[in-house]
């Protein structure tokens, strides 16, 4: 049963956790396995995702922050975030999936302070108006302290469909949180009628994969749904020497399914309503509302477009190679100009750009992908 605290005080501290991973394939060939897209400046803000991550956190946890990262970019995450400190940044052998990662941080964290909540954000998100963004995650400090897991619901601007959605339950009955509510339930990535019917029956959020809890709490729901899991981020946790063996055998599973949808069916999980804007940037298509409009073509552009001519056409221009980039007669085209490689692509196909990458991985291109 959740413990009753109704106010965040009660917590000596909150830890913000920021997982880092993927490799961002929908955005080839800008993101690459060795470059992926949380350490890029995909967006023209002049700092890196993961760079914007940190920044957007800190008036949160100050330095209570850790990273979690894979080996192979931890040179580049560590050059990034020069502040992070030794104990900032955690390193996994492979990747593991979210729940691995995030259960791993839970538990260094519940080793030097039992009491800690936690919050779990992306590394590569977007989002706008960060004073709403702060404070739905103080809200949802609040209902954590009560002991529940708690997520951040977007409100949909849209009936997207690569997003899963939060249906929102009754009040969370939290005074310091009014924007709070129990999950009723979680739904998968719907198909285009299932999204619109939950647009117009309201009452449904985007799940944007934020999440705010206890660390022991975390632990002892892992421990209830994935005892193997739990048990193997708390070795690595208390003895180091035994990461690599330990996180070999750990499953791949999303902290969604490993412990927010149980949770929820067992009434342990909540959501805060945010209402700011949210992308998770995952393709070309979403990376296109964020970029400027080049006047006076109506083209979008990022990057090095300085001598873009655009005629009778629309869509989206990003370019890091210097080169003149001329655009005629075509629409909502997509053409990504790098030094190794160029894309053209319609919009409307931007889904399927990880086929292209796999095709390189089969022709035998890993300096591409």
């Amino acid at each position: 049963m959740p413990e009753h605290h109704s106010h965040v005080a009660s917590t000596p501290g909150f830890w913000a956790v920021v997982p880092a991973g993927g490799a961002g394939t929908r955005l080839w060939p800008l993101s690459r396995a060795r470059r992926p897209k949380f350490l890029l400046d995909v967006t023209g803000s002049g700092r890196s995702m993961l760079q914007d991550t940190l920044a957007r956190l800190e008036p949160l946890c100050e330095d209570r922050r850790i990273v979690v990262t894979g080996r192979v970019h931890e040179h580049a995450v560590r050059a990034q975030l020069p502040d992070l400190g030794a104990r900032g940044l955690i390193a996994e052998p492979q990747p593991r999936d979210s729940m691995a990662a995030i259960g791993l941080a839970a538990a260094v964290i519940a080793r030097h302070d039992p009491h800690a909540i936690v919050g779990s954000f992306a590394a590569d998100h977007v989002i706008g108006d960060e004073d709403a963004f702060r404070s739905a995650v103080r809200e949802a400090i609040a209902v954590a302290a009560t002991g529940r897991l708690v997520t951040i619901g977007i409100t949909p601007t849209d009936a997207a469909t690569g997003y899963g959605y939060i249906r929102q339950g009754e009040s969370a009955g939290v005074p310091a949180a009014p924007h709070a509510f129990e999950v009723a339930s979680f739904k998968e990535k719907p198909d285009q009628a299932t999204a619109t019917e939950y647009i117009a029956a309201g009452g449904y959020f985007w799940n944007a994969g934020m999440f705010v809890v206890k660390a022991r709490v975390l632990l002892d729901l892992l421990s209830r749904y994935h005892p193997h899991l739990a048990d193997g981020v708390r070795r690595i946790a208390a003895d180091e020497s035994v990461t690599e063996v330990v996180w070999a055998g750990l499953p791949r599973i999303s902290i969604d399914h490993a412990v927010a949808e149980p949770a929820a069916r067992d009434g342990q999980v909540a959501v805060v309503i945010g209402d700011f804007p949210w992308d998770d940037v995952g393709d070309f298509a979403a990376l296109a509302t964020q970029a400027p409009v080049h006047e006076p073509s109506g083209m979008r552009k990022l990057g090095q477009v300085d001598g873009m001519i655009a005629q009778d056409a629309d869509g989206l221009v990003v370019s890091r190679s210097n080169r003149m980039v001329a655009v005629l007669g075509v629409h909502d085209v997509v053409i990504v100009d790098t030094p190794d490689a160029l894309l053209v692509m319609s919009r409307d196909r931007a889904q399927e750009l990880k086929s292209v990458v796999d095709a390189l991985s089969a022709a035998g291109r890993p300096d591409l992908t």
